[in-house]
């Protein structure tokens, strides 16, 4: 072939003519477009972000969700300032040690009321449900997210969040009246039985009646149910895909998956569901009260007393709120339940704030 042919011959479609050979020219990517000096910032320096348009809706969204956030600060300083203001002259005229004493007679004139039976009927009560909710919240979690085929698991999962709009009074009145009784014959064994235990010991409410804390603490769980199921059923179904398919590729049954990779990593979790169900059980009043019979005696450790829950106790005595001094005595107590109910809080959101999985 002469020179000539060569030289005269056009190039190929896509051919390139003085650069790589192969085609290299034709896969380099395009050059990315330079950034304006408006768009970069000033100077035209790429390490300096763009500037952010805000437009007036953006502007009143923030004010909006700021003002939200500071009004429910505000709110619960505001209840906090009012329950101290309220009981301060109480506390100041009463003649027994406010946290420690067991009377409770708030008389005018001669004020004299301890908050210690409230407190501990309070949280024994509230610790009584908490130890059986959690491992059947658990298991019911664990259930709807691990085991159940997804048709079955929604309607489910429905039916065990309807639990949580069940009126209180319905509650109580459930358990008074068709719960009480038919634990009656079970106090009674364990009573019998086990009576030598502290908490089977024999109390101050009649067993065959069955208005006990053993009887309150069990609806009271049923009442807690659908709060720690709900939050430890979204902790499990954030479990990374990857770790539960590596276990299973590993030679895993179900059970060890469960237990090497979706307990460990919604743990934290499921701690703070329980305590943020511990604090609805402490605040519990009207399940509580129509269940729980009212008693002068002091509390002695055993699930088969009666009394009174600080909540309760309150609402018992509301329609006599005639003098200012007997009242402020209620309010005191409601001052402590009110920080106890914030501590738990605050400390089920300490238990997950070191995890980024949960933030």
């Amino acid at each position: 072939m002469s020179e000539s042919d060569t030289v005269g011959r056009p190039a190929a479609p896509g051919a390139s003519t003085g650069g790589p050979r192969d085609g290299a020219a034709s896969n380099t990517a395009p050059e990315a477009p330079i950034t304006s000096t408006a768009q970069g910032g000033s100077g035209g320096d790429p390490t300096t972000p763009p500037k952010v348009v805000t437009r007036p809706g953006d502007k009143i969204f923030k004010a909006l969700t700021v003002g939200s956030g500071v009004f429910v600060v505000v709110m619960i300083a505001l209840i906090g300032i009012f329950l101290l203001i309220q009981a301060i002259p109480s506390l100041a005229e009463n003649n027994v040690n406010f946290l420690f004493s067991r009377e409770w007679k708030p008389e005018p004139g001669n004020l004299a009321f301890g908050v210690l039976d409230l407190l501990l009927v309070t949280i024994f009560s509230a610790v009584f449900a908490l130890i059986i909710a959690m491992p059947v919240s658990l298991g019911i979690a664990l259930f709807l997210t691990q085991y159940a085929p997804r048709r079955l698991a929604k309607p489910f999962a429905y039916l065990v969040d309807l639990l949580a709009a069940v009126p209180s009074i319905i509650y109580g009145l459930w358990g008074a009246y068709v719960l009480a009784p038919a634990l009656s014959p079970i106090s009674v064994w364990l009573n019998e039985n086990l009576g030598w235990l502290p908490i089977f010991a024999t109390g101050s409410s009649n067993l065959v009646i069955g208005q006990t804390i053993f009887t309150a603490g069990i609806v009271l769980a049923v009442m807690l149910l659908p709060i720690i199921t709900a939050i430890s059923r979204e902790v499990f179904d954030r479990t990374p895909p990857m770790q539960i398919e590596g276990a299973l590729a590993l030679g895993a049954t179900k059970w060890e998956v469960v237990r090497t990779t979706v307990l460990p990593f919604g743990r934290a979790g499921y701690v703070s569901a329980s305590m943020l169900g511990l604090g609805r059980a402490l605040g519990e009043t009207i399940a509580v009260l129509i269940i729980l019979s009212s008693t002068n005696q002091p509390f002695s450790f055993t699930l088969f007393d009666g009394g009174d829950t600080i909540a309760s106790k309150i609402a018992r005595a509301a329609q006599e709120f005639n003098d200012p001094r007997g009242a402020g005595a209620y309010i005191a107590a409601g001052l402590v339940l009110f920080v106890l109910t914030f501590v738990v809080n605050a400390f089920a959101r300490s238990i997950i704030s070191g995890h980024k999985e949960y933030e």
